[in-house]
């Protein structure tokens, strides 16, 4: 089906011939025709397939049908600010020759340019569900003429925990309105919330959920401690436009980040520990071309629009065949071609049994040819190289490697045929000195008489009293001083001066 099929508005047709579009995705033929006559949809399709496209167009288009109201008419709920940053482009994009104004709204920056936005009037929110319940909760906005709702990958919603969320904003809303459902994948969990907050949904479920047919999978099995030169080496053999890069956890993206770009790679990384300007600054340098490789965690196997990604390769494997799909997803979208690697180890064999049955085919195993894959390495990963400890000055001694056997096996003299190590001071410091032999408890001393004079000592004992003061001689002249008034010659008769009777004696100073 062609766009120019459809009925939409002289303006959205121009903005869609703008931005080079003639074909519709299978979604969006099925979803179209059905979104602008005002119907309920619950639509599983696979990702990268225009699903935003699908319902962004009949919101436009029933917004210009419609006279303004001067409050928010549609809402538009996703699970991550990325992916409302990117919606918010598509709406900018094909609303280009219309006067709809829109605004995103999610955690992670000030409230005060959202609110001020909010109380200004837009007709299209943007909002990820926790900071969208906080304005409402603040009164910055009203959802009561609120005429579409859209819920995007509603699937992932529900596993960041934010089902009850989503429950209060349905509450604050009209229940005539137009609901549209979109996710790559459909839990169970959903058929209880469509039955519940949808209105006859038509449900469009365009195959299984699984990346396009123009994404290649490769699987590169290698040793641990191998992962990062066949990367290196996956990156200077193969021809690549744009690179994204899964890792599993924050610190191995920061760590693969530095190895690249110690290689000469310009590469940046995105992931949650970043702060949403600096997030914002590496999804736009990648998008633009700045960077050529992006290495981020999970929170960009959603949301990312990025057609120039030529491959995706996961340095780490997904931790279920689901997030698989939608990392490779990434790649491969609006009919272009794309490549994705996995690095698997022995360890990962059984996580890609499921993701093979979860695709339904078997995924081809390559070698890299010129890979010295019997290339020794550490023990543990070589993205953890951090330098060792000191085994002398400056390492830590533990309460047992301080104690007195161990300092007296430390203490026994070397074998004749072996020279003795040399001792740090502070092992020195730390050493016990050599028990002395024991002696016979002495005698008892005599019983001392009461007020009898102490027999004089040979020499000042240990831990004895402060030193008498010697006697001043005779000679010496008294210290002179303030003389104090004796308190047995007290005059009762002593009155004070400028001292009326009941009053206090006046604060000096």
């Amino acid at each position: 089906m062609l766009f120019s099929e459809l009925a939409l508005h002289e303006r959205l047709q121009r903005a869609i011939t703008t931005a080079g579009y003639t074909d519709t995705t299978p979604i969006q033929a099925a979803t179209l025709p059905l979104g602008l006559k005002g119907k309920d949809i619950v639509g599983t399709a696979q990702t990268g397939t225009g699903k935003t496209a699908a319902f962004v167009l009949p919101i436009l288009q029933r917004l210009l049908d419609t006279p303004p109201t001067g409050r928010t008419r549609a809402v538009i709920v996703t699970p991550t600010r990325e992916l409302a940053e990117q919606i918010n482009d598509s709406i900018k994009m094909l609303g280009q020759h219309t006067n709809i104004q829109s605004a995103t709204v999610y955690g992670g920056v000030g409230m005060f340019p959202q609110e001020r936005a909010l109380r200004r009037g837009v007709d299209i929110i943007i909002a990820c569900p926790g900071r969208l319940l906080d304005h409402m909760q603040r009164g910055n906005c009203n959802l009561s003429q609120v005429e579409v709702l859209v819920l995007d990958e509603a699937d992932r919603m529900l596993d960041m925990g934010f089902l009850p969320p989503i429950r209060q904003i349905l509450s604050a809303m009209p229940k005539e309105r137009q609901t549209m459902l979109f996710s790559a994948t459909f839990a169970p969990e959903l058929n209880r919330l469509v039955a519940e907050h949808l209105s006859q949904p038509h449900r469009i479920e365009m195959g299984f959920a699984a990346p396009a047919e123009t994404v290649e999978h490769a699987l590169y099995p290698v040793q641990e401690h191998l992962k990062v030169p066949l990367l290196l080496s996956l990156l200077n053999d193969t021809e690549t436009k744009s690179v994204l890069i899964f890792t599993r956890t924050k610190h191995r993206a920061n760590r693969v980040t530095e190895k690249l770009e110690r290689a000469g790679h310009n590469a940046v990384v995105l992931h949650s520990n970043k702060s949403q300007a600096q997030r914002q600054q590496a999804l736009d340098g990648f998008k633009r071309g700045k960077y050529d490789v992006l290495v981020a965690t999970d929170i960009a196997a959603r949301g990312i629009d990025v057609a120039t990604i030529s491959h995706v390769i996961n340095f780490d494997i997904p931790d279920c065949a689901d997030t698989y799909i939608h990392r490779i997803g990434r790649t491969g979208r609006a009919t272009h071609n794309g490549e994705a690697f996995t690095l698997v180890t022995t360890a990962d064999y059984g996580d890609i049994r499921d993701i093979e049955r979860k695709l339904g085919a078997r995924l081809e195993t390559r070698t890299l040819a010129g890979f010295d894959y019997a290339q020794q390495g550490p023990s543990r990963t070589e993205l953890d190289d951090r330098p060792e400890r000191p085994q002398q000055g400056g390492r830590k001694q533990s309460a047992r490697s301080s104690s007195p056997y161990r300092a007296n096996q430390a203490n026994r003299p070397a074998a004749p045929q072996e020279a003795s190590a040399p001792v740090s001071p502070r092992q020195q410091y730390n050493t016990a000195p050599p028990a002395a032999p024991r002696q016979h408890a002495p005698a008892p001393a005599a019983p001392r008489q009461y007020n009898a004079a102490p027999a004089p000592a040979a020499g000042r004992p240990f831990n004895a009293g402060p030193k008498a003061a010697p006697a001043r001689p005779q000679s010496a002249k008294p210290r002179q001083g303030p003389s104090r008034p004796d308190p047995m010659n007290f005059d009762p008769n002593y009155k004070p001066r400028n001292r009326k009777p009941g009053s206090r004696p006046a604060r000096r100073g």
